[in-house]
């Protein structure tokens, strides 16, 4: 099957379309040349388009007959606020951004199937019935104030019905082109805590005087790892980041406030549930044994991403008629980052799966050996468009096959 719909790729062009977003790498809602150059394309080929959704958001709607399935694929667009460091001939153009997560890559994949399908259509020997939709998504990098769920907000699923809806994400560390399932919850929720312990200021020579709110801040910080340790079945994931501890100007001066930034991360529902509560009252009782204060801001993030039994089948079951038994993982380990795709997978069934990267994507530049994605020196596969590309198309001609059954 891999043959069958290689003819319909333009290799060069995905690699083309590759560097050119990746020289100029765009943040969260601020994705106007990606979603131009998409748009372009898509029109292009012949694909009705609808821009605007989430600002820079666009869909591209294809009908290849009068049936009634509806399939989405979805791709994100935005980049990170880092500084790139590979040396790279396709190295980004502008100074503190890069795509260190390899969106551009994801937005290429699903351009190039976008061609291959438009060319199938145009054919009309595809045997395929239905519509397509394809969502290029901005803003997933933001936390909970991402692109997917405003774009659910603004219309996508009443607007572009789905029956199924799926995604892809690069793997740095597993083998190039290894394409890895889980069905189930697969990768982690994500909340942000923020602690602000409110003691007493006063002279660093002088304690008994003042109530330290830096202990406060330093016992809690202890306290808080007996929450995965103590509170939360050794079966499940969970965890506790402490990513910043923030307190006083001076050495000698003890400050009247400390403050905690916290990362939260679960495999299940009721474990994120837990872990906020248990960490409310730990933060609270460390305070009142201190005779200090506390506020406590908890803030919601991503949910966690489940996929749904039958996409994950059907979707693994291309993979394997694609590339063969050797190159699908069935039931890879969960995750714990997150993904505001896991909004879209609450609303509709499907499936979210990885693509390896090898231990680093380029073969040119200065930068070498094993990366991990948000990284100076990490760049995407260039050899995945293809392999990527390929699987979309060969996914969307099975869910819209004439004899489709899932």
């Amino acid at each position: 099957m891999h043959l069958k719909f290689s003819p319909y790729l333009d290799t060069d062009a995905m690699l083309a379309w590759r560097h050119a977003i990746h020289r100029q790498p765009e943040l969260g809602f601020e994705e106007f040349q990606t979603s131009a150059l998409v748009e372009r394309r898509l029109r292009e080929w012949g694909y009705e388009v609808t821009t605007g959704l989430a600002g820079t958001g666009l869909v591209g709607s294809l009908k290849f007959g009068p049936g009634s399935r509806r399939l989405g694929l979805r791709a994100e667009m935005d980049a990170l606020p880092i500084q790139e460091d590979t040396g790279l001939p396709w190295a980004s153009e502008v100074p503190g951004k890069m795509h260190g997560c390899g969106h551009d890559g994801h937005t290429t994949m699903l351009l190039g199937a976008a061609q291959a399908l438009a060319k199938l259509h145009r054919e009309g020997k595809h045997a395929m019935d239905g519509m397509l939709h394809l969502i290029f998504q901005p803003a997933e990098e933001l936390g909970g104030a991402g692109g997917a769920q405003r774009m659910m907000k603004e219309g996508l699923f009443s607007r572009f019905p789905c029956d199924a809806v799926f995604a892809m994400h690069n793997m740095p560390g597993m083998e190039q082109g290894q394409i890895l399932f889980r069905e189930g919850a697969c990768m982690a929720s994500s909340d942000r805590a923020t602690l602000v312990f409110e003691g007493c200021g006063g002279h660093g020579a002088m304690p008994h005087l003042a109530t330290d709110p830096t202990v406060v801040a330093a016992s809690t910080v202890m306290a808080l790892q007996s929450i995965v340790a103590r509170n939360v079945d050794p079966l499940a994931s969970a965890v506790i980041t402490v990513g910043r501890l923030q307190a006083g100007q001076t050495y000698n001066v003890i400050p009247e406030t400390a403050e905690l930034e916290l990362s939260i991360r679960a495999l299940k529902p009721e474990v994120r549930d837990l872990l906020e509560e248990r960490i409310r009252a730990v933060a609270q009782g460390q305070a009142d044994s201190f005779g200090a204060q506390c506020h406590i801001t908890y803030e919601r993030g991503y949910p966690v991403l489940v996929n749904s039994p039958a996409e994950t089948r059907l979707a693994m079951g291309v993979a394997r008629s694609l590339f063969g038994d050797a190159r699908v993982v069935a039931d890879a380990d969960p995750l714990c980052a997150s993904e505001d795709f896991a909004y879209m997978l609450e609303e509709r069934p499907g499936c979210y799966l990885f693509i390896g990267n090898g231990d680093n994507g380029h073969t040119h530049g200065s930068a070498s050996g094993p990366c991990n994605v948000h990284n100076p020196s990490f760049d995407f596969n260039d050899r995945n468009l293809e392999t990527g590309a390929t699987f979309w198309t060969a996914l969307a001609h099975s869910f819209l096959s004439t004899h489709a059954r899932i």
